[in-house]
């Protein structure tokens, strides 16, 4: 095997447009790919490097609003718990935990994340 990262996790969203304002102006990630493929919009957000997360409508059988457990990493946790309640998250913490200090929030649809210091 030669896998070296993950290079894409997919978010199930139920606006696009909505999902895509609320990654990039509330968690400051960058719009790295945003195309259309007949009925289907390929839309990649993420911080500078790293893994990105594609912000896709639901395929059949799911929907929005089912992720849970991805951890986002975080150099100045209090300074990005400001920034994310100003702009208008509810978020939960900053909680001391044996392995740090975390926060948990949503997005507009429910995903589920929890963001680190």
């Amino acid at each position: 095997m030669a896998i070296e990262s993950v290079k894409t996790v997919t978010v199930f969203v139920s606006d696009q447009d909505r999902a895509r304002d609320f990654y990039v102006d509330a968690l400051g990630f960058e719009v790295k790919i945003d195309q259309t493929f007949g009925g289907n919009r390929w839309l990649e957000v993420g911080p500078a490097s790293g893994t990105s997360l594609v912000l896709h409508k639901p395929f059949p059988g799911t929907s929005a609003g089912g992720g849970r457990g991805t951890l986002f990493a975080s150099s100045d946790l209090d300074a990005d718990v400001t920034h994310l309640q100003s702009v208008g998250v509810v978020v939960d913490g900053p909680n001391e935990m044996p392995w740090g200090r975390q926060v948990t929030f949503s997005d507009p649809d429910g995903n589920s994340y929890v963001l680190q210091g």
